[in-house]
């Protein structure tokens, strides 16, 4: 498991993010599910204990403040660098019974700005990807 955690590690600190590993230690585990689940949850607010704990520490914008996903530059990527492999695999589609022409004009609706169509693209070309066993 050792492994398997310092390749998270490293991975996502390259890129400054944040990862989260699961509770390996079974200490800790046994003392959450020790904890009144009051203490655990509060609402649909998550971290109650972290929030009341650093209350006063941090501005309570920083605790209250709602979370933040971190997005992939796909629209740019297919605009770009992946635009070639993305229509490689959007081209595949007829293979598995899908009309690759709309899909390919999809493509090129994004790539000339007439449109935002990177979900279903994206979804597209990981369906193409895995009906051709890419991974």
């Amino acid at each position: 498991m050792d492994e398997v955690l310092v390749k998270l590690d490293r991975a996502s600190m390259a890129v400054s993010l944040e990862a989260r590993s699961p509770m390996l230690d079974a200490r800790v585990m046994e003392l959450a599910f020790s904890l009144p689940y009051s203490w655990k949850f509060r609402g649909l607010g998550g971290k109650r204990m972290l929030k009341d704990l650093m209350r006063g520490r941090l501005p309570d914008s920083v605790i209250e403040r709602p979370k933040k996903g971190f997005g992939m530059p796909i629209g740019q990527w297919l605009k770009g660098d992946l635009c070639e492999w993305g229509r490689e695999a959007l081209g595949s589609l007829g293979s598995i019974g899908l009309d690759s022409t709309a899909a390919l004009k999809m493509l090129d609706r994004h790539v000339q700005g007439k449109g935002d169509y990177r979900k279903p693209l994206w979804n597209l070309i990981a369906l193409a990807c895995w009906a051709r066993g890419i991974r």
